[in-house]
């Protein structure tokens, strides 16, 4: 029975060993994550110095600081998550440890014991019972069996408290690394914690600043009447291309028409024909205008500032919105509002990376503040198509979609063009 539980408990504490890897891929993947974000952190708070030292824009150093504040927060959850389950790791490296410490004495008093019985009968008796096993006409298996077993009994105690000792030390190890680790996460935690306190410090003292001072008011202003040019001459450039490519296909199909035409003549001349009556000439059929089809919401979320005159929810300044921005989730899916052709994908002043997609008709839609895309120009969108995902890069307040519609260089209310079949 000694030897059977020796072994069980051997058994027992390999596994123990092998159960470490899977969380240890759990908190590599964490700490992949977090050195992600903290990559993310650091370039964002080098372009804030930059601007800061440059004397930049109102509205760039405002969407920084938003920005920034957004990942720090970003950094602080996730420097939260990697903290629970290292503090996790250390609770169960230190349960553990208590039971291999447990059996480690355990396995002690038995080698004592076995000292102390070999010391009080000494080697005779051993080799008394082995002599006997031998003697005994039994099965030959059996004996053999039964020899082994007494001769190794020994071996494998000692084995067993040797191998528990090593795991024990390896736990042990481990256990250091991992607190190492927690007090880092915990001290950068505690910076992080105080820096997000003067960040959102820094940003209310510019706003107050943006409040008081008109000079600051009208530069905001000017910045963002210049953002709003800027992608309506986007929007412009797009539509000349449009007219210039139908004009231009329209030329070659007058000139396919005419050099029938005169094809035809060619081959009329030279059958000569009896003459007949001229047929009426039948109008054209009336040109069906596409259908644009169902349309559908770029994103679900709360529509946070609306087409038209509105109160800037940042500047708290009155401006003219030529679309809407929806509030987004970090990683929810920015969807086509209806089919067409990717026109343009390119970063655009006040918007972000953007995406511009041409509808029936001469109808643009802007999809602004994307955190990626996943179409490129000249690429087809069926309704409701992904094309990237909601992101936060030039904006004043958190992650959210812009979202403009034009017809030409009109633009519309998005949310009634969206309504409308």
């Amino acid at each position: 029975m000694r030897y059977r539980s020796l072994l069980f408990a051997l058994a027992c504490f390999c596994t123990l060993a092998l159960a470490a890897p899977k969380i240890d891929e759990q908190i590599q993947m964490q700490r992949a994550e977090l050195k992600k974000i903290e990559a993310s952190v650091a370039k964002s708070r080098r372009q804030l110095e930059m601007l800061k030292s440059e004397e930049k824009s109102v509205l760039n150093t405002l969407s920084l600081l938003d920005q920034n504040l957004s990942l720090t927060r970003e950094y602080l959850n996730s420097l939260s998550e990697n903290e629970k389950s290292v503090s996790k790791e250390v609770g169960r490296l230190n349960r553990e440890l208590a039971a291999l410490d447990e059996e480690i004495e355990k396995l002690k008093r038995a080698m004592g014991l076995r000292v102390r019985e070999l010391y009080l009968q000494g080697k005779n008796s051993e080799a008394q019972v082995l002599y006997d096993l031998l003697q005994k006409h039994e099965n030959p298996e059996k004996q053999i069996y039964l020899v082994h077993r007494l001769l190794t009994a020994d071996k494998v105690r000692i084995e067993t408290l040797q191998n528990v000792m090593k795991l024990r030390n390896k736990k042990k190890s481990e256990e250091s690394s991992r607190l190492s680790e927690l007090k880092i996460l915990r001290e950068k935690k505690s910076a992080e914690e105080t820096g997000l306190k003067n960040q959102i410090g820094n940003q209310e003292s510019m706003l107050k600043s943006l409040k008081n001072d008109q000079e600051m008011q009208k530069q905001a202003i000017a910045e963002f009447e210049r953002n709003q040019k800027t992608m309506m001459a986007l929007i412009k450039k797009l539509e000349e291309k449009r007219k210039k490519e139908l004009a231009e296909a329209k030329r070659k199909k007058e000139a396919e028409e005419k050099r029938k035409k005169e094809l035809e003549k060619q081959k009329q001349k030279q059958k000569q024909p009896e003459k007949k009556p001229p047929e009426p000439v039948k109008p054209p059929p009336a040109k069906t205008p596409e259908v644009v089809g169902p349309k559908c919401m770029p994103l679900e979320g709360q529509v946070i500032s609306r087409y038209g005159i509105q109160d800037h929810p940042v500047l708290h300044i009155p401006v003219r919105n030529l679309g809407v921005e929806i509030r987004g989730k970090k990683g929810a899916k920015i969807k086509a509002a209806a089919r067409g052709t990717v026109a343009m994908v390119s970063e655009i002043d006040g918007r972000g990376p953007s995406v511009i997609i041409e509808h029936a008709g001469g109808v643009y839609s802007v999809y602004g503040h994307l955190s990626a895309t996943k179409v490129k120009e000249g690429d087809a969108v069926t309704n409701c198509q992904e094309i990237g995902t909601v992101g936060d890069v030039a904006s004043l307040n958190g992650i959210k979609l812009y979202f403009q519609v034009s017809a030409g260089t009109d633009p519309l209310d998005p949310l009634q063009w969206l309504s409308k079949e």
